[in-house]
């Protein structure tokens, strides 16, 4: 369970019979964090530098995981929901402003009277760059190595080091290489 700081730098609502992991150099900071449901887990692993991001798991036997040494930025919303869905991010990502990753749609739609958009799980790779906006959406795989433009939408599988862009986001470059550093 955190510790009394993590509470008291964020937000923090959590149900009985669900689970918070932290790793022991994580940066948190005024983050809402909400567990509903049960058997849910949510694991933040070390290195982790998270700054005004809401999180949010509900349902049942969900998973959210966050890789060593990510940064996710400000306005950011990371969401596993329904039932036995995992939302895993790799290490080394770096997630922009205003990103958002999400298992389900949040609500049910309905044809004949039977259900068609069940949640599905989402896997990040290692060092994926989200931009400013980008969205990944149910059942969407990014390989290790990629980016996402600003505000794409991610609504499938975008392989590894490549840039995808648009809405629905398509690959539009391969056998790429990112650096976080500028130079001029």
């Amino acid at each position: 369970m955190p510790n009394i700081l993590f509470r008291i730098r964020n937000k923090v609502k959590i149900k009985a019979g669900n689970e918070i992991e932290l790793g022991p150099s994580t940066r948190i900071r005024q983050c809402q964090i909400s567990i509903k449901g049960s058997g849910n887990k949510l694991v933040i692993k070390d290195g982790a530098n998270l700054k005004g991001v809401q999180i949010e798991l509900d349902g049942r036997n969900c998973t959210l995981v966050i890789g060593e040494n990510c940064v996710i930025g400000e306005g950011c919303y990371l969401s596993a929901r329904e039932n036995n869905t995992s939302l895993r991010i790799g290490k080394g990502c770096m997630f922009s402003r205003n990103v958002k990753v999400m298992t389900s749609d949040g609500h049910d739609i309905l044809s004949e009277n039977r259900r068609i958009n069940y949640a599905k799980d989402i896997q990040i790779g290692d060092r994926v760059w989200l931009a400013d906006g980008a969205v990944v959406l149910k059942g969407s795989n990014i390989g290790s190595g990629s980016v996402v433009g600003i505000n794409s939408v991610v609504t499938k599988s975008v392989p590894e080091n490549s840039i995808a862009t648009g809405n629905p986001a398509r690959t539009v470059k391969s056998d790429i290489i990112w650096d976080e550093k500028l130079t001029y």
